[in-house]
């Protein structure tokens, strides 16, 4: 036997790959180019690349589909945005790799959107397509799920959750035009019902429809209310709690227009609505709209882009009014929609505030100090007799906060320095943040052992009301313990803000307890999310003719206080965009927060200011440390000069990632929070 020569043998490896690689498909005639946005998220590549597209592609890879592409020697995923004949591109094209899906999934409208988020927000686009596109599940894709023409729902004569507001919104949807609107529901008034009405009249048009909801349980509510007017198939869910698989089995159904009115959370911001008429949102104040990932889009921003770039009629609703939502009346982008003064007056609680008048501190002097002064015992003693009685406490927990009983300094673990708490009635003291027991506390400034409450929390009140009101069932709502609806029956229900459940036939009264806690947090947002926070809650409790009143324990002479007392969101949204104008803050002027390393916030801030005219008004505060390797500076320019921020920051961090210079830098525009 003679053995094989190494040149032989390489011949025969040769021959063998030659006869297992498959020959490449020729280039389509048609359209041979695709026009693709590359999942990139580098500033300086934020732009689509053009790839050519074999011919045992051509006809799935059309434009919104998935593909995979080579790209800085790597297989990466991409979307086809669109097909031509020709290229601008000077070099030679690659072949696209693969097309992972023919389901259009990124429409053009869509990807129109997507693209002025990412200018909006001096992001990427690559960024914004993962947060409006769900991740693929082929088993979904397989599943038989076809319906081109949805039915148009019949249109209820009754009108009634729209009929106090002045006449006019519906009836130009109906028409076709874009009527927008900034909406002041009276107090007690079925947002959902209205919203589903709204949607019902768009659909009935033979257009679409997106109602937003800031949670799962108003989601819940819109829900019921759109299978009430629109049947149980007259619309689509599209909320990132359902879970991977039924969101994207929710999203195709969207995108091959199975319905035509999407709800949804504030994932459903970027939902594929064909034939676009209507975007809504209701509470538009809400933190859970603003998206925590980059390039952090608030979903109010990206309903008003829909409706400015796609024609269509946007709704902003809530029971309080946003300075944004201020700022947009002001402008003439929006109208305001809101009842008659005597139609709000009619359907108001009385509101009080304990202290108000020199009568009641004649009775009870503490009545402005004491925590529960005499008139709360009244008010909920007087409810109980008709109904359940809401209490807001404005934290949760037992005692979540505890200073020195005699020079009133924070008590802090001796470990971390974390606060003490203490989490029920019995047990010492422990820490917040890592959690072991302060047994042998001593104040460090004093000395002293003994501990108090520095803020009560939802639990402790809820024990301290059960002994005051022996016999009265007494429930809390709040963290993972939260009530959606409860009874008419006599009951306290204590509420941290934003749990409070709905109850049938509204709260008798309201105690909205610790009121200088809401105004006193670290935010130049806190008194206008105290006021809408105060508002969502008084509206749950009947009107004044009916029994209800509420009470806010808190200074009688404090603005936001006397905006509840004298129920005028609208007065106050007016203050608080004049306030937000003379200190230049959003939405009155631009601004953007820089967070990252020192050196790279300086580099950054440094080429900005070359960048952006001296017209512009551009001004820095900061940076400021916020640990020893992070440091937070802020920009901003009059609200004329946005476009000119924005993009300099953008082209700022281009330049910064070209060059590869160290150091990652977090740019927020507009940042729902500021303080």
């Amino acid at each position: 036997m003679t053995s094989d020569s190494p040149e032989q043998l390489t011949l025969l490896r040769d021959a063998v790959r030659k006869s297992r690689t498959k020959e490449p498909a020729e280039i389509t005639e048609t359209l041979p180019v695709a026009r693709i946005a590359v999942d990139v998220s580098l500033p300086h590549l934020d732009r689509p690349f053009d790839y050519l597209v074999p011919d045992d592609m051509a006809e799935a890879a059309q434009p919104g589909a998935r593909v995979k592409v080579r790209f800085a020697g790597k297989d990466l995923d991409g979307f086809v945005l669109e097909r031509l004949a020709e290229s601008d591109h000077d070099g030679k094209l690659m072949r696209m790799r693969k097309v992972v899906s023919p389901e259009r999934v990124l429409t053009p409208e869509m990807a129109d959107l997507c693209r002025a988020v990412a200018d909006r927000y001096a992001g990427v686009l690559a960024d914004v397509t993962r947060l409006a596109v769900p991740p693929r599940h082929a088993k979904v894709e397989a599943e038989p799920l076809r319906c081109d023409q949805p039915p148009r729902p019949p249109v209820s004569t009754s009108r009634s959750e729209w009929s106090p507001y002045p006449p006019g919104f519906l009836d130009a949807i109906a028409r076709g035009e874009p009527p927008r609107a900034v909406w002041t529901a009276v107090p007690g008034a079925d947002w959902a019902l209205a919203f589903a009405q709204a949607a019902a009249v768009c659909a009935a048009s033979g257009r679409g429809a997106l109602l937003l909801a800031p949670d799962a349980r108003d989601l819940e509510r819109l829900a019921a209310a759109c299978e009430a007017v629109l049947g149980p198939t007259g619309f689509v869910t599209l909320s990132a709690d359902l879970g991977p698989t039924a969101r994207y089995r929710a999203f195709l159904a969207a995108v091959r227009g199975c319905a035509r009115v999407v709800i949804g959370t504030r994932a459903a911001a970027f939902a594929p609505v064909a034939e676009l008429g209507l975007v809504a949102m209701w509470d538009d104040g809400d933190e859970s709209y603003a998206e925590p990932r980059a390039p952090y889009p608030h979903a109010r921003e990206v309903l008003l882009l829909r409706a400015f770039r796609q024609n269509c009629a946007a709704l902003l609703g809530g029971f309080a009014r946003s300075a944004e939502a201020a700022a947009l009346i002001e402008s003439g982008f929006a109208h305001e929609l809101i009842a008659d003064r005597k139609v709000i007056r009619a359907a108001a609680p009385s509101v009080h505030i304990a202290g108000e008048s020199d009568h009641e501190l004649a009775r009870d002097p503490s009545a402005r100090a004491a925590r529960l002064p005499h008139r709360v015992f009244e008010i909920a003693r007087d409810g109980l007799r008709s109904g359940p009685v809401l209490v807001q406490v404005p934290r949760a927990g037992y005692l979540p906060s505890l200073v020195c009983q005699t020079c009133r300094a924070p008590s802090r673990c001796s470990t971390c320095g974390g606060t003490l708490r203490r989490t029920g009635g019995s047990g010492p003291a422990s820490c917040s943040v890592c959690g072991r027991p302060a047994v042998d506390h001593r104040c460090p400034e004093c000395g002293d052992t003994r501990m108090r409450a520095a803020i009560i929390g939802a639990r402790r009140t809820a024990e301290e009301l059960g002994r005051a009101f022996p016999g009265v069932v007494v429930r809390t709502s709040g963290g993972d313990n939260m009530l959606d609806v409860v009874s008419d029956a006599p009951a306290l229900i204590v509420s941290t803000p934003g749990a409070e459940p709905v109850a049938e036939g509204g709260y008798a009264a309201a105690v909205l307890l610790d009121t200088w806690l809401m105004l006193a947090r670290q935010d130049l947002r806190a008194p206008e999310e105290a006021v809408r926070r105060w508002f969502n809650a008084a509206a749950l409790v009947r009107s004044a003719r009916d029994g209800g009143t509420v009470i806010l324990v808190g200074d009688p002479s404090a603005l936001p206080l006397q905006a509840i007392v004298r129920w005028s969101p609208e007065g106050y949204a007016t203050r608080e965009i004049e306030e937000r104008r003379t200190a230049r803050l959003a939405p009155a002027a631009k601004l953007a927060e820089l967070t990252g390393p020192s050196e790279a916030v300086n580099d950054l801030i440094t080429r900005l200011r070359d960048l952006v005219p001296p017209s512009a008004g551009l001004e820095v505060l900061g940076p400021v440390d916020l640990d020893e390797e992070t440091v937070r500076a802020v920009v901003r320019t009059p609200r004329q000069h946005g476009p000119t921020l924005v993009r300099s920051l953008k082209e700022s961090q281009s330049a910064r990632t070209t060059k590869k210079n160290p150091g990652t830098v977090r740019i927020q525009v507009d940042p729902p929070s500021f303080g």
